[in-house]
């Protein structure tokens, strides 16, 4: 069991920026958090200051690929545990092992893996499942993905991955005007899957039919879908008009315009926007060519593009998307941090664990400096990461 401890600083809890705040972990989960004021038992022995900066729930990135030089894709022990521990440095606790269009025998080998690293554990950032983006995408709108590999998404294939995943599969990326589509997005809510419409190219009219088959959510919105119109709303219309639906954001000034960032935070308000890093191997590593499913990418300064301009992916991490929203969009910071970690959680349904600093939650913390860097992060009450002096 671990170390009972304390963090004591600027805490973000309950939509505010608590300052003299205190967060209490005792075996793995938060005991308390509020007011060092209001707290009333014995002091650990180990008492940690925070004295600039935030002490915020740990970020949950519920799409990302890859980062540090490796991929999920990879399907090795060694690539998800180097994700899991570069993901920690960047202030996130827990996470989706996202795919991409691939062969069905790369797939599989990929969600062994995950399943596997999963089961044993992780030295960073905790596997909390699967996102499985493509192969059922339409490939007029497959950006960065393979289209080779782009299939209709037969119900007895869909059974097959699901199974495989042994539960992990948390979000499923589907094209809905895409044959046999409607009947796997049908499924998969059944089984509790969370369905998002992503890489599509279907119409406001279809999007909506989809909705009422089973989509809940939208992946990385404005981007690989039809755009809105005022005649012909598109995908993007149906995600901005179903106030009950979350979507995911790629806050990093590149994917979307900062101005159209902070109109789908007014629509969609912090409790249905994730922010999602949709990170790629080359994240954290600095301009160069990179491989993504077997395409050639190249980095350079924010971006990451195919040789013919297409974004491939992001080099985004979720400190510097909660940066970003505060700084390009005039989001206040609570609300920011709640983008990054309870929407996301509860999205995926781990919101009665993860996601808030609350009495009885998992003890997952990231610590931020001023400037948005991280200093700690801690799983479960584990430091995993702690920024040198």
């Amino acid at each position: 069991m671990n170390q009972a401890f304390a963090l004591r600083g600027t805490v973000v809890t309950g939509g505010r920026c608590l300052e003299d705040g205190l967060v209490v972990v005792d075996g793995g989960t938060i005991a308390y958090a509020g007011a060092a004021a209001g707290y009333a038992g014995p002091l650990p022995e180990r008492v940690e200051m925070v004295k600039d900066g935030w002490i915020c729930p740990g970020f949950v990135d519920i799409h990302m690929h890859g980062i540090a030089g490796c991929d999920t894709m990879d399907g090795t022990p060694e690539s998800l545990q180097t994700i899991s521990r570069a993901l920690a440095r960047f202030g996130v606790t827990s996470f989706l092992a996202t795919t991409m269009t691939a062969s069905y025998a790369e797939l599989e080998k990929a969600i062994r893996n995950i399943a596997e690293v999963s089961r044993a554990g992780t030295e960073g950032a905790a596997v909390a499942g699967i996102h499985l983006e493509g192969p059922w995408i339409n490939p007029r709108y497959k950006g960065a993905q393979n289209e080779a590999h782009i299939v209709a998404p037969k119900l007895a294939e869909v059974r097959r991955l699901y199974e495989l995943a042994g539960g992990l599969l948390k979000v499923v990326t589907i094209a809905p005007e895409q044959p046999e589509a409607l009947e796997a997005i049908r499924w998969l809510k059944e089984q509790g899957v969370i369905v998002s419409a992503g890489h599509t190219g279907a119409t406001f009219a279809q999007a909506q039919h989809a909705v009422e088959c089973g989509v809940q959510h939208f992946t990385h919105c404005f981007n690989a879908m039809t755009g809105l119109h005022h005649r012909e709303p598109g995908v993007v219309g149906a995600a901005m008009v179903h106030e009950q639906l979350s979507t995911e954001l790629i806050a990093d000034g590149e994917h979307v315009h900062p101005a159209v960032m902070r109109i789908l935070y007014r629509l969609k308000s912090a409790g249905r926007l994730a922010l999602v890093s949709d990170s790629m191997r080359a994240a954290a590593l600095g301009d160069g060519v990179y491989d993504l499913g077997g395409q050639e990418v190249h980095v350079r300064g924010t971006q990451a593009k195919l040789a013919n301009g297409t974004l491939a992916g992001s080099i985004l991490t979720l400190n510097r998307a909660v940066q970003n929203m505060v700084t390009l969009c005039g989001v206040p910071l609570p609300e920011a941090v709640a983008m990054a970690s309870q929407t996301p959680a509860e999205i995926v349904g781990l919101g009665g664990q993860k996601g808030r600093l609350e009495a009885g939650y998992d003890a997952d913390i990231t610590v931020l400096n001023p400037s948005y860097g991280v200093e700690a992060t801690y799983v479960a009450g584990r430091r995993v990461y702690r920024a040198q002096a």
